[in-house]
């Protein structure tokens, strides 16, 4: 009967190059996948690329409590607000009990991002009562639209900064005192009777006007509205300031570049009624661009009923101001009631025009008001030093590892710098094809994750370098070696690993901001370092041993047996047979 073959991994000593053939398999196809994909180079981010840096501070002037709930929410916002600027690395946070920390990558309009991120007053939908061009504009009108999502109807720009002209425009009241007051005093009696024709209203006579006098708040907002100059960054930002809800308000707004002022009835509808709003290209009825927007069941009953009583009047009194920190952002027109809890807003819309009304009326309600604290700005050449100084400092420390691995294991060191070379090459790729994918970032925490991650790959060699000598000095050969070191060096890396992953977990659950960065790269270094040392270091190692050069204990392959003080090999003796003694 044949005896049983000795040893525990036979195959794997016998078939090493499948392992090595995995590995670079999956190195050539990950380094296709980022040329084609045309992210070569992974995304830095704001610390090393340069950005922005806003810190808002939370005030609690709209009756809601500073606490950790509505600090939590106004952060999700405000993510939702970047991220819908179609930014992917901008990180919004919490420092302490009352700042909130907005980090804006470069590339991304940060003008545009601070406006919407620091706008952090309640959206309503207002009727609007009265409405003039001041600073000596001309006195149209330019308005969009709103219908039902069933009609798509073409008219002029929606936003702020939209540039056509109404299909029929209305001339607005004259700039004198006199006029003012009357129109405000006709506003404000429509107001009270919406189904009331605005014609009528405007048709009435001044002894008419002076019959019915107005009551001293009535007064005090029209003195307001008369003296309101909205091309005066001073007043627009202070009109309509410590208004309610259900009182009626002034507000400023911008329209093909000219600046409106207005008088806004009781809020109708609350910006939370949203449900949904998203801006759309119709190309069936050459709209252009146009905002969609989906209430809540509560919201569309109100927005049914308002859009209903609206449709009665004629401009400017058939129109809504959407109404965020004070601000008209756009006053679109009704000409019937919109039914069902689905409206568009149409117009000649840019495209950045629609997504920026669009944001607003998605994430227009915040719980606080925050108030801007400071700004700081990373330039992209700051940003490049530190990335300079982080690479030179990763350089650095592998070249200092390389030096003791070749003074320390000689010839072994081939083995350990193919293996960090094999290591630092599938870093690279996931990193760049993590930020498209994820929306990875290599900030400089990052870079210090993965320069710490070098000590720990390195560390991995070592234990099984280690592992050999010492099969060595017990006087075995290099092959049998190799394959008796590995199941004591593989429990020691795997071992090592386990702890450095769940620390770098640990640490990505409970920080936020830049200190996940350092745990994510520490994360993904070790998995590529269990990777890296299964399939490459230890299939590698197998082929070397059968060369004549680390087989034979060359001085300087590192695994010389006389200088490692090896035993002589045990060998078996057969004893002698007992010889039988006779007795005398």
């Amino acid at each position: 009967m044949a005896a049983p073959k000795r040893g525990r991994s036979a195959s794997a000593q016998s078939k090493p190059g499948r392992a090595l053939a995995l590995i670079l398999i999956a190195m050539v196809a990950l380094t296709g996948g980022m040329f084609l994909s045309g992210h070569t180079t992974p995304r830095l981010g704001i610390d090393l690329a340069g950005g922005t840096s806003i810190t808002l501070e939370a005030k609690a002037d709209q009756g809601s409590a500073i606490n950790k709930a509505n600090m939590d929410t106004a952060v999700d916002i405000m993510n939702r607000r970047v991220n819908g600027l179609g930014v992917s690395e901008a990180e919004v946070q919490t420092q302490g009990d009352r700042n909130i920390i907005v980090n804006i990558p470069k590339g991304t309009n940060s003008k545009e991002a601070r406006d919407q991120v620091g706008t952090t007053a309640k959206l309503y939908f207002r009727p609007v009562l009265a409405q003039e061009a001041t600073g000596g504009a001309a006195a149209t009108s330019p308005s969009p639209s709103a219908s039902g999502s069933s009609t798509a109807s073409p008219s002029p720009s929606a936003s702020k900064s939209g540039t056509g002209e109404k299909a029929t425009s209305s001339s607005s009241p004259s700039a004198t005192a006199t006029s003012q007051g009357r129109a405000v005093s006709d506003a404000l009696k429509a107001d009270s009777t919406p189904s009331a024709s605005a014609s009528a209203s405007s048709a009435a006579s001044p002894s008419a006007a002076a019959s019915s006098a107005p009551s001293a708040a009535d007064a005090k907002l029209q003195a307001a509205y008369a003296a309101l100059d909205c091309s005066k960054k001073a007043q627009r930002t202070t009109a309509g300031d410590g208004a309610k809800p259900s009182e009626t308000t002034l507000g400023c707004g911008e329209i093909s570049g000219v600046w409106y002022k207005y008088v806004l009835g009781p809020a109708a509808v609350d910006g939370t009624e949203v449900k949904k709003a998203q801006a759309v290209f119709d190309t069936q009825t050459a709209a252009g661009w146009q905002v969609t927007m989906t209430f809540t069941g509560k919201g569309a009953k109100k927005f049914a009923d308002i859009t209903g009583q609206l449709a009665k009047n004629t401009q400017p009194q058939n129109e809504f101001g959407i109404v965020l920190d004070g601000e008209v952002v756009s006053s679109p027109y009704v000409s019937s009631s919109i039914t069902g809890g689905n409206a568009q807003i149409s117009g000649s819309f840019t495209q950045e025009e629609a997504q920026n009304l669009a944001n607003m009326l998605s994430y227009g309600a915040l719980p606080l008001s925050f108030q801007e604290q400071s700004v700081t700005t990373v330039t992209a050449a700051l940003g490049g030093d530190q990335l300079h100084a982080g690479l030179l400092a990763g350089a650095i420390g592998l070249l200092l590892v390389v030096i003791y691995l070749v003074a320390y294991y000689r010839g072994l060191s081939v083995v350990a710098m193919a293996s960090l070379l094999a290591s630092g090459i599938l870093t690279y790729v996931i990193m760049s094809l993590l930020g498209p994918t994820i929306g990875f970032a290599l900030n400089l925490p990052a870079v210090c994750g993965a320069i710490v991650a070098i000590g720990i790959t390195a560390d991995s060699f070592i234990v099984y370098f280690e592992r050999i000598r010492d099969e060595i000095r017990e006087g075995r050969s290099l092959r049998p070696a190799v394959e008796r070191a590995w199941p004591r060096a593989r429990r020691t890396i795997l071992v090592s690993d386990f702890v450095s992953f769940l620390a770098a977990a640990v640490l990505f659950v409970v920080t936020v901001g830049k200190v996940q960065g350092f745990a994510f790269t520490l994360g993904l270094t070790t998995v590529l370092d269990v990777v890296v040392v299964f399939f490459f270091t230890k299939p590698l190692m197998t082929l070397l041993a059968r060369r004549k050069f680390f087989a034979s204990g060359h001085k300087w392959s590192g695994l010389d047996p006389k200088s490692l003080g090896a035993q002589p090999p045990l060998r078996r003796t057969r004893r002698p047979a007992p010889v039988e003694t006779k007795e005398a």
